[in-house]
């Protein structure tokens, strides 16, 4: 992996991130956000992976249904974002669609990527920090924008 900074201050910077063959996008990207101290971050990125897992949140069991994808596989749109979570460390939450070798595509949440041969991911830090809280009744931890968020 390697990054650099194109541009802002040290409260609000654009990164750019490319991962190399090999590296498992979701951890890397996580371990990166939390070195580099990204506390609130807007995520784009393309790509491709060996093989990815998505997955769909079922609201009625309170869990993603894995949907494995192995093979080579495009990633035409990853959006997301970098917020703080419950432990006080960096939680993406990521959206992607894959393009298959037919021409179809597999869409939802990124819970692992193996990338082939490269991600290029750009990070656009947010001025403010971002806080990510457990919903017990959902089942998932959401962007809390309240007072008591710890902002």
């Amino acid at each position: 992996m390697k990054s650099k900074v194109v541009s802002g201050d040290a409260q609000q910077r654009t990164i750019i991130v490319v991962l190399d063959t090999g590296e498992e996008a979701f951890a890397t990207l996580t371990l990166f956000a939390n070195a580099t101290g990204i506390s609130g971050a807007s995520l784009t990125a393309i790509g491709a992976f060996e093989n990815a897992v998505i997955g769909w949140f079922d609201i009625a069991t309170k869990s993603y249904r894995k949907i494995r994808v192995d093979e080579q596989c495009e990633v035409l749109s990853a959006l997301g974002d970098v917020a703080i979570g419950d432990d006080g460390k960096a939680s993406l939450h990521v959206h992607v669609v894959l393009g298959l070798s037919d021409g179809t595509t597999r869409g939802g949440h990124l819970l692992e990527g193996k990338v082939r041969p490269t991600l290029e991911v750009v990070l656009e830090e947010a001025s403010a920090d971002l806080r990510r809280r457990k919903r017990p009744e959902l089942g998932i931890a959401l962007i809390d924008l309240s007072d008591e968020a710890g902002r």
